[in-house]
């Protein structure tokens, strides 16, 4: 039990959190009334064919008027983004900022996003530490003494600039960001029909968010992330000095103890994501079918959406290296660098989930960073994603293991930071070299891309690094613990 002054410091603590959150809430709308919202819209880094805000009001005027939104080049996003904000775009109040309406739902999406990342961190600590109880390890490792992991991770994402730029810049990516949180909360919870919704959401509007199917699985299978699984087997068959290969019954009957450990798979949550997932499939592209039944129907959709996206069809300037590469390459070599590049995504899926099958939540984190360097269209509003899921490990990545040895401890860490705060900043000083100025050329804003995409592959590489020296720490603590109990 917790006394007085533990309970008092745990409600400041909340206190604090909700007194942050609510600032940052403040801070958009104070931003949303600068002038012209700081001309964040018309940025490349901010926004993309696929997010822009404006296209979508174009794609919006162009249904008004019995034309199909898709005509022309001008709209790429999903029937159902366009039914739920094309109304607001077109509505003007008199002294009120454009696209205020959408500007505000943008702002709540990112509050909302931020507590499904602190509900998130909240099922990942509880039950992080009910595994280490079943270790024998009783102290909750590297565990923050200031905030729980969960409204860290919230309060980051709320305050990245990254963030704030994406929600004043009239882009879709909030919402975008928002559902593939939701995905990942609901699996945490075990709630398969939300995890199935957040999840047929996020592939519906971007398509990239179909390979955390195999997290959202992981999660919903073994539950949320855990130290190997392997160390619980040895946990069990260390007290008694038995090899774990000698007696198969002997076995199935311990294993079967572990119920309330991550050693068991729920296949029966698994066919409930399953059947929710069709379900809310079916029901979106019914959707979809109705509002676009007299613009071609389903196949002009995905044509125009995930063709769009697996084509490259959009050569506009943006923060990824895909645009630089097809405006040079030769048009017969198009399809196979197409199919290299796409492909090259699919090939990590793989070794990365068989390494990190016990830790979901944190190979949900690699992927969705992973994706963000070789997306067709990336923008810094995936960064502010997975940057905000990569504080639900701050513990674990913080080296606050061992005081000797560093272990779990994250390097480059400053590196990191310093370089991503540089590409940022010159990323719009190239950019204004190369399009307004005349005085640089292509290869300089491509090379703030090619920074930008080093530090990502650096920082997914460290981080990956780091969780597994974590794993060998606790595997060292485990196999003391089990040898002291069994000189007991």
């Amino acid at each position: 039990t917790m006394s007085d002054p533990e309970i008092l410091n745990k409600k400041n603590k909340k206190l604090d959190f909700w007194i942050w959150g609510i600032a940052s809430i403040i801070f958009r709308i104070i931003l949303i009334y600068f002038p012209k919202n700081l001309n964040l819209s018309s940025r490349p880094e901010v926004s993309t064919p696929l997010t822009n805000l404006r296209r979508l009001a174009e794609g919006y005027w162009l249904k008004q008027s019995s034309i199909s939104p898709y005509a022309g080049s001008m709209y790429h996003g999903s029937p159902l983004l366009l039914s739920m904000l094309g109304p607001l775009t077109v509505k003007k109040i008199e002294g009120q900022p454009n696209n205020l309406l959408c500007s505000l739902i943008f702002v709540n999406a990112d509050f909302v996003a931020a507590l499904l990342i602190r509900a998130t961190g909240h099922y990942l600590q509880t039950a992080y530490d009910r595994s280490l109880e079943l270790l024998g390890i009783s102290t909750p490792l590297g565990r923050s003494e200031a905030l729980p992991s969960g409204e860290i991770a919230a309060l980051v994402y709320l305050w990245n600039p990254l963030t704030i730029v994406t929600c004043l810049g009239s882009s879709t990516a909030p919402i975008e960001n928002l559902v593939v949180i939701l995905t990942l909360c609901g699996a945490c919870a075990g709630l398969a029909p939300l995890a199935a919704f957040g999840w047929v959401m996020a592939t519906h509007f971007s398509l990239y968010p179909v390979i955390l199917i195999i997290p959202v699985v992981l999660l919903l299978g073994f539950g949320p992330d855990a130290p190997p699984r392997k160390l619980f087997i040895q946990k069990k068959f260390g007290k008694v000095g038995m090899d774990l290969s000698s007696d198969k019954s002997l076995k199935h009957k311990e294993v079967t103890t572990l119920r309330v450990s991550p050693m068991h798979f729920s296949w029966v949550n698994i066919f409930h994501f399953l059947f929710w997932a069709c379900l809310w499939s079916i029901y979106v592209l019914l959707l979809c079918g109705i509002s676009l039944k007299d613009y071609g129907g389903l196949s002009e959709m995905f044509r125009r959406t995930y063709g769009f996206i697996l084509c490259v069809e959009d050569l506009s300037p943006n923060i990824g290296v895909l645009w630089y590469f097809f405006a040079e390459v030769f048009e017969f070599f198009r399809g196979f660098f197409l199919i290299v590049f796409h492909v090259n995504i699919l090939f990590m899926i793989l070794p990365l989930a068989i390494r990190l099958n016990h830790r979901p939540c944190f190979l949900a984190f690699v992927y969705v960073a992973i994706s963000s360097m070789l997306k067709s269209y990336p923008s810094v509003g995936d960064a502010a994603l997975y940057l905000g899921l990569l504080g639900l490990f701050v513990n674990e990545l913080a080296g606050k293991l061992d005081i000797l040895t560093n272990a779990g401890d994250m390097h480059f860490s400053f590196f990191l930071f310093c370089g991503y705060v540089g590409v940022f900043l010159l990323s719009p000083v190239m950019h204004n070299l190369w399009i307004w100025r005349g005085t640089g050329n292509a290869n300089f804003y491509f090379a703030t891309a090619i920074t930008y995409a080093c530090f990502q592959i650096i920082l997914v590489v460290e981080s990956v690094s780091a969780m597994l020296n974590h794993d060998r720490f606790l595997r060292k603590l485990s196999t003391t613990t089990t040898t002291t109990a069994g000189i007991s």
